[in-house]
């Protein structure tokens, strides 16, 4: 069974267009993934059963200026397939370490210093500071482990076409909410 990463969330929408959405044109990058909107602390959970295989500095304003400090854990799920939940505060699990669907992992963080933020900053990171959506899930995920290259920062990919290996994660995500739709619209009581 699928659980939903952050029940804590404001919403359960997986953003098809626009802010936090895949592939989201953000003029000179693209979102390498989908943002759950969610405050600052708010528990992260497994979605599936796996192993963490890396964990580690997603942003930091040795990076960017107007990024706080925030890690990532990486788990590969028994399917094979890669999760990367980012943007997080803290991190409650450790490489090498199983993971059973449901299980903390870690909070979400607050990813940007909205003091730092100016006018001269992205047209995208300065409508984030005006919807004040500054804590996030930042997901991702993959067919096999991501490597490293200058072309990718901080959940953006700066090259002209996305890794081969990063996958669309909206309809993993959505499938963690099908059981919950189901008693929904059969009547039943959560």
């Amino acid at each position: 069974m699928k659980h939903w990463p952050v029940p804590n969330s404001y919403s359960k929408i997986i953003p098809v267009t626009g802010p936090g959405s895949f592939l989201e044109d953000r003029g000179d990058r693209r979102h390498c993934g989908v943002d759950i909107y969610a405050p600052e602390g708010s528990d992260v959970f497994s979605i599936e059963e796996g192993k963490v295989i890396d964990i580690g500095i997603f942003t930091s304003p040795d990076k960017v200026s107007y990024w706080n400090h925030t890690r990532y854990v990486s788990v590969e799920n028994k399917t094979g397939l890669i999760c990367r939940y980012a943007e997080l505060g803290d991190v409650t699990v450790m490489v090498g370490e199983s993971v059973k669907a449901g299980q903390l992992i870690g909070h979400i963080g607050l990813v940007l210093d909205a003091d730092k933020v100016t006018r001269d900053s992205p047209p995208y990171i300065q409508k984030i500071k005006k919807k004040e959506n500054l804590s996030m899930l930042h997901f991702e995920l993959y067919k096999s482990f991501p490597t490293e290259t200058n072309e990718y920062l901080g959940g953006n990919w700066f090259g002209d076409t996305k890794p081969k290996n990063l996958l669309d994660p909206s309809d993993y995500l959505r499938a963690t909410l099908e059981p919950l739709e189901k008693l929904y619209v059969s009547g039943s009581q959560m």
